[in-house]
């Protein structure tokens, strides 16, 4: 059985999309150890309350720095032997030796069509500059803030007059099919990283990582 150990920020949207992913058999042989959290009120805590899923809390205000922070972070998570780190909507930048420790297994997911639009306010972004489509990217988490190697993209369509909101609700639909799936191939032993490249089922993938119909 492997471990996954979840970091969340917020209401949890993705993390639910892979307890149902647990409990419905789309991930056999995981189970989520552990959900931590930076911020006390994030519903996704209470998410994992509800499946029964051990729950830690650490505020950065208790830490003089990042780099202390991050060290608890790592201590507190280790207890728990992850097998795989997945961030969904941790909302903070992470430290390089954080990121190093964990590398080859942690995965993001961003909301845009990487390379385009790194860091927040995506779906705006994309509006404003007269895009016809956006989407979501599952990749391995790297130094380089939403830089790593690209596993699974998803587009969605932006239609005239769009909202942010509306494109946003479009993309999470697409986030919620892809997170699980790639998750999966993680912990079926098809997916790895090697030299800043994802490798599927022995294969190098592409600078927007797999096609796919799964």
């Amino acid at each position: 059985m492997k471990n996954i150990v979840v970091l969340i920020s917020g209401s949890g949207s993705n993390l639910q999309a892979l307890i149902d992913a647990c409990a419905d058999g789309r991930l056999p042989n995981a189970r989520i150890a552990a959900v931590l959290s930076n911020k006390a009120d994030a519903y996704g805590l209470e998410r994992a309350r509800q499946a029964g899923i051990e729950t830690v809390h650490l505020s950065a205000a208790e830490f003089s720095c990042r780099d202390s922070y991050d060290r608890a972070m790592a201590e507190r998570m280790d207890a728990f032997d992850p097998d795989l780190v997945i961030l969904a909507g941790f909302m903070r930048i992470l430290s390089d030796d954080f990121v190093r420790h964990y590398r080859g297994r942690m995965l993001n997911i961003h909301p845009s069509l990487l390379p385009k639009y790194p860091g927040l306010h995506t779906h705006q972004r994309a509006i404003d500059a007269g895009d016809q489509e956006h989407g979501t990217s599952v990749h391995f988490v790297t130094e380089e803030l939403d830089g790593g190697p690209v596993i699974l993209q998803a587009k969605v369509p932006i239609f005239a007059d769009d909202s942010a909101e509306e494109v946003m609700a479009r993309v999470q639909q697409q986030e919620h099919r892809i997170y699980p799936l790639v998750t999966r191939w993680f912990i079926e032993g098809r997916l790895s990283m090697l030299d800043e490249h994802a490798i599927l089922d022995g294969e190098i993938l592409p600078p927007t990582g797999y096609a796919t119909d799964e």
